[in-house]
Parts: C-alpha cells; sequence; structure tokens
C-alpha cells in the first residue's frame, strides 16, 4: 500500500492544534503524528489489503465501527484512505470525540460518523471493528460481540500471547479464529518491532 503523506499534512495541523486545549495525544508524542499514529492505524488497511479481505481503491463500501476512538486514531486515517468505505467513530469520552469530529469536519470527511456513546449502546452491525489497545481483549470482545460480521481488527503492542489465551478462554473464542500479524512486516522502524494487528474472526 503507496501512502502519500501530503494528504495527512491538514489532519495532523488541527490534531496539533486540538491537542494543545485537549490532550488526545501524549505531548511529547504530538511531533510524531505521521510516524506513530497515522501510520500505526493504517497497519489496519495494509493488513486488509496484504491478506485478501479488502481491495486497494476507494470502491470498497465496508463499513467500519472505531471503539474507543479517541481523538481520531485509527478511524479517521483510515476514511482518509478509504473514501469508498463508511467509518463511525465512537468513544464515552466527550471531548475526546469532539476532536475528532473537528478534525474531520476540518478535512472535509464525508465517509465518517462521530458518536459520543458507550459502544454497548450502539445498534446495527459492521463489517469490522477496528480499536486501538482501548482495554484487554477479553474485555474489549464482550463489548463488541454481536456488532460485526467479517472481524475484528485491534492493535496491540508487546506481549500479546497471554492476553488472547484469556479471550479464547474466557469469551470461547476458537484460537484458530485469531491471527496475529506484526505491524513490522510493513514498517521497518524499532516503534513497531512489538506491535500487532489482532484478527479476530467470526
Amino acid at each position: 500500500m503507496n501512502v502519500d503523506r501530503s494528504r495527512f499534512a491538514e489532519a495532523i495541523e488541527l490534531w496539533t492544534e486540538w491537542n494543545a486545549k485537549i490532550n488526545v495525544v501524549s505531548r511529547k508524542d504530538v511531533d510524531m503524528l505521521y510516524e506513530h499514529h497515522i501510520l500505526h492505524s493504517l497497519s489496519i488497511l495494509q493488513y486488509l489489503v496484504e491478506n485478501g479481505h479488502i481491495g486497494p481503491d476507494d470502491g470498497d463500501a465496508a463499513t467500519f465501527l472505531d471503539v474507543g476512538c479517541g481523538g481520531g486514531f485509527p478511524g479517521i486515517p483510515l476514511a482518509i484512505a478509504l473514501p469508498g468505505a463508511e467509518f463511525t467513530l465512537c468513544d464515552s469520552i466527550g471531548k475526546k470525540i469532539r476532536v475528532a469530529q473537528a478534525v474531520s469536519e476540518g478535512i472535509g470527511l464525508t465517509n465518517v460518523r462521530c458518536v459520543n456513546a458507550r459502544v454497548e449502546t450502539l445498534t446495527g452491525r459492521f463489517d469490522w471493528v477496528v480499536s486501538r489497545a482501548v482495554t484487554s481483549l477479553d474485555n474489549f470482545y464482550p463489548w463488541v460481540r454481536d456488532k460485526f460480521d467479517k472481524g475484528i481488527l485491534y492493535l496491540k503492542g508487546g506481549d500479546v500471547n497471554d492476553e488472547i489465551s484469556a479471550l479464547c478462554a474466557r469469551c470461547g473464542v476458537d484460537p484458530s479464529k485469531v491471527t496475529v500479524w506484526p505491524v513490522s512486516n510493513w514498517l521497518d522502524d524499532d516503534y513497531f518491532a512489538e506491535k500487532f494487528v489482532i484478527h479476530i474472526r467470526k
């Protein structure tokens, strides 16, 4: 997947402005928004394309639910890269969803809907649920088990084996339905050395 950095410049400017008012990204990390946050988010798309789950162009009409989106990660970078898909960004913290709303509106995204709610209260189903390490997998899975048709794509770092074992044991997930994909397969940077896309299939 080719990523045109210039497409994200306006979003980075807005995130930087908002982060000075509402801390949604660590202030020491705000200068690395592209490298550590946008590219990390886009690793979900790279995984989907590389493994044939979605086409690389704009024509994919998939639906995504981003749970615990904070200021808009991973949902907004994915929405920029996949304008043919529809994204619902959900966070229970109002000030965070306000940032996501402002950034998505500020760059003119028409395929993003931002919702201030707990995910358990949302109705409807989505092709994909995405999230960026909002809690342990065994806590997360019950929130969304009835909300996706294709899979969960969860960004997580560190030693994930124990967490996956707990997910399978406590939530009845078949271990054969879980794939762990190293982000370093795509991004050759020490920052991503122990970061993964965890795909949980139906």
